[in-house]
């Protein structure tokens, strides 16, 4: 084949789509749908759990991680674990520690800001492998700090005299000695640091631990050596705690050359896959869609290819042209997908980044057209489908002789292949689209179940405002006063009814303490011993959020300055009084005074939506020097038309301390299952629109067989045959593909819910509802396709359709 002749074959078949505008628009349409959603999802997928980090080697990159009984794999060490690693194993090149935390940042005498930071071991940059685009990379003593190339954009528009600039961080002054490259944004996907200050300055909280291999070992001989080493990190746990299920901590070691586990990437990993192949259905539905349009089309073309063979083209060259124009289909629709997912993913990421997350929402930067890996994945499954829908319509190209398809007419024209063909595809769209819908409806009650959760509180009408007062020094009789006047100014603002504070964790927020207790009369053994959840609150809290008090009293302002209470919740009580707690006392380890039980009220949850709640103990707010840090304001109307109010009395009151955050419980509670509505949305869209395109291909090959059998029709008619036998007639043979499609979809929806249900915990796959809505949508979607198609069989006139070529 020369160039020349490929050359021709493109030409033609631009001619051709330019000649079928509509052909063309619905063939690009569903294509650019279909690959514009594998592309939206598959970047978003790359992009948190797939890209490799731009580093040296990152495939020898390592991360170790640790397993509590019953909670996520989370990359927690001490700075004891992490230099008995560092000094006792054989394995690796490197091993080096950090930590993210936030901070107050002030440079050249601008206000103070928050930044995201990363405390770092003095060999961090050289581990990785990373080599600064400006200055140098921190060491280990010295008060230094590398910013991340953005921050030094934003910030300092690219100054070069950035290099040895003073700033101060946490009232710690620091020299700025580098700025890390561009394309390097730290280790963790969504947790991009604008700075880098050394462990020995900052050390904040646990370390995460990252490892490079020695050139030549494997994970496996890794994981044999460390295996002992973190025998370590059991005993030193154990000693410093009384909790008896530190020894049965687990450890692993996993590659890290695409980043850290993060809590981005529990969220959303396995949501993602469950989406991949719900838009891989979508893509199959008009893949065949597009088949049955060009295989009819093909029919129509069938004179057109007798002749060029007739004069002297082969078989070889037509089916080239063939598959020429449905290669060139699907460039265009690989063109169109790419600008759809470059706008279906800004979308997605805001419905992800408005989930719960510790530490504040991520940053998540999706790169379609820059990434040759994304456009890659892109012009691959382009190319695939146009190879996939283009090869029946190709090989129908060897069926008619030359004379036959000259002599013959339109009907002659169609062969028993196109029929099957034709058939065959709409059977099959019939079948990928009911195992669409029925995960749709899965994913939808699923989501729906999870809405509809009693969680112990009213998440509605309820306003929350946090505030940061934690560079706000006064004395704890000042404290007090103040916010006892900031309580009254916002029960005096139109349509609240009550105002509560909140010193601990708020419903649903991500975070809380716990602590081992002891309560007189209930001894436990030690192996027996569990944490109880623990929260500082105000007095009328339980009132504004909605959780029922069920015996005792509530916190009162007056409890301030005398006997420590507390209340507790319906479990918990249960569990150690056996129901009759009031009166009773409860110490927590390491604090000699003891907490009265003034009140027991009704089970709430605190950490996750899909567990029970936990055993839980409330403190009152004002008998600890913890400062209030969240007011919830019930109102009789929108929470959010009384947010102005609310900011403008704590400008009042507290002028210098800032309001971080003004949200609505409904919308925390929200934050919680926002995978689930991400998977809903998305699963419940594509579903219609694979329904949509099921319904066009039914219609398609009913209205193409209507065509062919004018004459057969007339015929009939003219025999005596009524308007209700050929709209009957039409419908059986709609039913026939409907029921053999219905007959294979089934089971693929049945394996779909087993498949959903492995990747996706609590997903309820015991009841029929899903799959009996998929089979009752997909026969009235059928019915509907069929209706224009049967009419315009029962208005044939029989006259007209005997004389019907």
């Amino acid at each position: 084949m020369t160039a020349n002749g490929l050359w021709q074959d493109v030409r033609y078949g631009l001619q051709m789509m330019r000649r079928s505008p509509g052909f063309t628009a619905a063939a690009v349409l569903s294509l650019g749908l279909g690959i514009g959603a594998n592309t939206a999802i598959y970047s978003l997928l790359y992009a948190i759990l797939l890209h490799p980090l731009p580093i040296e080697h990152p495939e020898r990159l390592v991360e170790f991680l640790v397993l509590y009984p019953g909670d996520p794999p989370l990359n927690f060490f001490s700075q004891q674990s992490y230099q008995h690693f560092r000094d006792h194993n054989h394995v690796f090149s490197g091993i080096t520690a950090s930590h993210l935390a936030d901070f107050h940042l002030r440079a050249d005498g601008r206000e103070l800001e928050r930044v995201v930071g990363e405390c770092v071991a003095g060999n961090f940059f050289q581990t990785l492998g990373v080599r600064p685009a400006l200055g140098r990379l921190i060491g280990n003593e010295a008060a230094e700090a590398v910013v991340s190339w953005s921050y030094w954009n934003n910030k300092f528009n690219l100054d070069r005299a950035i290099l040895g600039k003073r700033i101060v961080v946490e009232g710690m002054p620091l020299t700025i000695v580098g700025v890390t490259p561009r394309n390097f944004s730290g280790l963790q996907p969504g947790k991009q640091p604008d700075i880098w200050i050394p462990l020995t300055v900052f050390e904040r909280g646990p370390l995460q631990l990252i490892a490079r291999l020695r050139p030549g070992v494997t994970i496996t001989q890794a994981r044999a050596e460390m295996a002992v080493l973190f025998a370590f990190t059991i005993e030193e746990r154990a000693r410093a705690s009384d909790d008896p299920v530190m020894r049965q901590l687990k450890f692993r070691v996993e590659p890290a050359g695409a980043g850290l586990s993060t809590a981005l990437r529990r969220k959303f990993a396995n949501p993602l896959v469950a989406l991949m192949a719900v838009v891989a259905l979508l893509l199959l539905i008009a893949c065949m869609n597009v088949g049955g349009l060009l295989l009819a089309r093909g029919t129509a073309r069938t004179r057109e290819m007798a002749v060029r063979v007739s004069l002297g083209a082969s078989r070889f060259r037509l089916v080239r042209q063939v598959l020429t124009e449905s290669l060139l289909l699907a460039a265009a629709g690989g063109v169109l997908g790419i600008f759809l997912a470059y706008a279906g993913d800004s979308a997605l990421v805001s419905i992800m980044t408005s989930g719960r997350f510790v530490g504040g929402p991520p940053r998540i930067e999706i790169h379609i057209l820059p990434d040759m890996n994304v456009l890659l994945f892109t012009g691959g499954i382009a190319l695939l489908t146009g190879v996939l829908f283009g090869l029946a319509p190709a090989w129908s190209a060897f069926a008619p002789t030359p004379a036959s398809a000259l002599r013959g007419t339109a009907k002659a024209a169609d062969t028993r292949f196109r029929r099957t063909f034709g058939k065959s595809m709409v059977v099959a769209q019939v079948a990928l689209s009911v195992g669409l819908v029925s995960a749709a409806g899965l994913f939808i009650g699923n989501l729906s179940n999870l809405e509809h959760t009693d969680l112990g509180f009213r998440r509605d009408h309820v306003l929350l405002v946090t505030l940061d007062a934690a560079g706000k020094e006064d004395s704890d009789e000042a404290r007090t006063h103040t916010y006892l006047d900031l309580l009254a100014h916002f029960e005096k603002i139109p349509g609240v009814r009550s105002v509560a504070t909140l010193a601990g964790s708020g419903p649903l927020s991500g975070a809380g303490a716990s602590r081992f207790i002891t309560v007189d009369g209930h001894p436990e053994r030690s192996e027996d011993r569990r944490y109880v959840f623990v929260n500082w609150v105000g007095p009328k809290y339980f009132e504004t959020l909605g959780t029922a008090l069920l015996a005792g009293r509530d916190f009162k302002f007056e409890d301030r300055g005398r006997a420590r209470v507390a209340i507790i919740n319906e479990a918990m009580a249960r569990f150690y009084f056996g129901g009759r707690p009031i009166g009773k006392y409860v110490t927590f380890d390491g604090d000699p005074l003891p907490f009265e039980v003034i009140g027991v009220v009704g089970d709430a949850k605190y950490f996750e939506i899909r567990e029970a709640a936990p055993r839980t103990i409330y403190l009152n707010a004002f008998q600890t020097p913890r400062p209030p840090s969240t007011f919830a304001l019930r109102t009789n109307f929108n929470p959010f038309a009384v947010a102005p109010a609310a900011r403008r009395v704590v400008r009042e009151i507290l002028r210098d301390v800032p309001v971080v955050r003004v949200t609505t419980l409904a919308d925390q509670v929200d934050a919680t299952i926002v995978p689930e509505r991400l998977v809903a949305f998305l699963s419940g869209a594509l579903g219609g629109l694979g329904a949509l395109l099921a319904a066009l291909g039914i219609y398609g090959i009913l209205a193409y067989t209507v065509a062919r059998r004018i004459n057969e029709i007339g015929i009939r008619m003219a025999l005596g045959a009524t308007r209700g036998d050929v709209i009957q007639m039409v419908l059986v043979e709609a039913l026939g593909m409907v029921s053999a499609g219905l007959a294979v979809g089934v089971p693929i929806a049945i394996w779909g819910k087993r498949f959903a249900a492995s990747l996706i915990a609590d997903l309820a796959v015991t009841g029929a509802a899903p799959v009996a809505f998929a089979v009752v949508a997909m026969i009235a979607v059928a019915l509907l396709a069929t209706y224009v198609p049967a009419r315009r069989a029962a208005g044939v006139e029989p006259v007209e359709a005997l004389r019907y070529d």
